[in-house]
Protein backbone atom coordinates (compact mmCIF):
# COMPACT_ATOMS: atom_id res chain seq x y z
CA UNK A 1 0.00 0.00 0.00
CA UNK A 2 1.28 3.47 -0.87
CA UNK A 3 1.44 6.11 1.84
CA UNK A 4 -0.11 9.47 1.08
CA UNK A 5 2.46 12.22 0.61
CA UNK A 6 0.92 14.75 3.00
CA UNK A 7 3.22 17.66 2.13
CA UNK A 8 2.41 17.18 -1.58
CA UNK A 9 -1.31 16.96 -0.82
CA UNK A 10 -1.06 20.14 1.27
CA UNK A 11 0.67 21.94 -1.62
CA UNK A 12 -2.01 20.85 -4.09
CA UNK A 13 -4.85 21.92 -1.81
CA UNK A 14 -3.20 25.31 -1.29
CA UNK A 15 -2.71 25.72 -5.03
CA UNK A 16 -6.38 25.04 -5.59
CA UNK A 17 -7.44 27.66 -3.04
CA UNK A 18 -4.74 30.28 -3.61
CA UNK A 19 -6.72 32.55 -5.91
CA UNK A 20 -9.77 32.43 -3.63
CA UNK A 21 -7.64 33.26 -0.58
CA UNK A 22 -5.90 36.21 -2.21
CA UNK A 23 -9.04 37.67 -3.74
CA UNK A 24 -10.83 37.29 -0.41
CA UNK A 25 -8.28 39.25 1.59
CA UNK A 26 -8.16 41.94 -1.09
CA UNK A 27 -11.92 42.39 -0.92
CA UNK A 28 -11.77 44.73 2.09
CA UNK A 29 -9.00 47.06 0.88
CA UNK A 30 -5.78 47.29 -1.12
CA UNK A 31 -2.80 45.46 0.40
CA UNK A 32 0.83 44.79 -0.48
CA UNK A 33 2.26 41.31 -0.97
CA UNK A 34 3.89 40.85 2.42
CA UNK A 35 0.69 41.99 4.15
CA UNK A 36 -1.34 39.52 2.07
CA UNK A 37 0.91 36.63 3.06
CA UNK A 38 0.92 37.63 6.72
CA UNK A 39 -2.84 38.10 6.85
CA UNK A 40 -3.55 34.71 5.26
CA UNK A 41 -1.15 33.02 7.66
CA UNK A 42 -2.70 34.81 10.66
CA UNK A 43 -6.32 34.18 9.67
CA UNK A 44 -5.59 30.50 8.98
CA UNK A 45 -3.86 30.20 12.37
CA UNK A 46 -0.63 29.25 10.63
CA UNK A 47 -2.16 26.47 8.55
CA UNK A 48 -1.70 28.27 5.22
CA UNK A 49 1.64 29.93 4.57
CA UNK A 50 2.53 31.70 1.34
CA UNK A 51 6.21 32.12 0.63
CA UNK A 52 6.92 35.34 -1.20
CA UNK A 53 8.69 33.51 -4.03
CA UNK A 54 5.42 31.77 -4.92
CA UNK A 55 3.08 34.61 -3.94
CA UNK A 56 4.32 37.27 -6.36
CA UNK A 57 4.04 35.15 -9.53
CA UNK A 58 0.44 34.42 -8.54
CA UNK A 59 -0.25 38.12 -7.97
CA UNK A 60 1.22 38.90 -11.40
CA UNK A 61 -1.05 36.27 -13.02
CA UNK A 62 -4.12 37.69 -11.28
CA UNK A 63 -3.11 41.13 -12.50
CA UNK A 64 -2.64 39.86 -16.07
CA UNK A 65 -6.16 38.38 -15.95
CA UNK A 66 -7.56 41.75 -14.88
CA UNK A 67 -8.84 40.44 -11.53
CA UNK A 68 -6.58 42.75 -9.52
CA UNK A 69 -4.60 45.86 -10.27
CA UNK A 70 -1.37 46.97 -8.68
CA UNK A 71 0.12 50.38 -8.05
CA UNK A 72 3.47 51.37 -6.61
CA UNK A 73 3.23 53.51 -3.48
CA UNK A 74 6.11 55.40 -1.88
CA UNK A 75 5.88 56.73 1.66
CA UNK A 76 8.46 58.89 3.40
CA UNK A 77 10.94 56.77 5.34
CA UNK A 78 9.66 53.50 3.83
CA UNK A 79 10.62 51.53 0.80
CA UNK A 80 8.41 51.49 -2.27
CA UNK A 81 5.64 48.85 -2.18
CA UNK A 82 3.17 47.56 -4.73
CA UNK A 83 -0.40 47.62 -3.43
CA UNK A 84 -2.98 45.39 -5.05
CA UNK A 85 -6.74 45.88 -5.16
CA UNK A 86 -9.68 43.99 -6.63
CA UNK A 87 -11.15 45.12 -9.91
CA UNK A 88 -14.85 44.84 -10.76
CA UNK A 89 -14.02 41.67 -12.69
CA UNK A 90 -12.11 40.37 -9.68
CA UNK A 91 -15.16 40.90 -7.46
CA UNK A 92 -17.30 38.87 -9.87
CA UNK A 93 -14.67 36.13 -10.03
CA UNK A 94 -14.45 36.10 -6.22
CA UNK A 95 -18.23 35.66 -5.89
CA UNK A 96 -18.16 32.76 -8.38
CA UNK A 97 -15.15 31.13 -6.72
CA UNK A 98 -16.87 31.33 -3.33
CA UNK A 99 -19.97 29.60 -4.72
CA UNK A 100 -17.81 26.92 -6.36
CA UNK A 101 -15.79 26.40 -3.18
CA UNK A 102 -18.95 26.14 -1.04
CA UNK A 103 -20.42 23.57 -3.44
CA UNK A 104 -17.18 21.57 -3.40
CA UNK A 105 -16.90 21.60 0.42
CA UNK A 106 -20.53 20.48 0.71
CA UNK A 107 -19.92 17.64 -1.76
CA UNK A 108 -16.87 16.49 0.22
CA UNK A 109 -18.91 16.58 3.43
CA UNK A 110 -21.63 14.47 1.82
CA UNK A 111 -19.09 11.86 0.79
CA UNK A 112 -16.99 11.84 3.96
CA UNK A 113 -19.67 12.58 6.57
CA UNK A 114 -20.22 8.94 7.53
CA UNK A 115 -24.02 9.10 7.59
CA UNK A 116 -24.18 6.69 4.63
CA UNK A 117 -21.83 4.06 6.06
Amino acid sequence: MTDINLPALDRELKKGAAELLLLSVLEARPRHGYELATLIETRSRGRVVFHLDSLYPLLYRLEERGWITGAWVEKAGERRRRFYRLTATGRRVLAQQRRTWDDFVEAVRLVTGGEHA
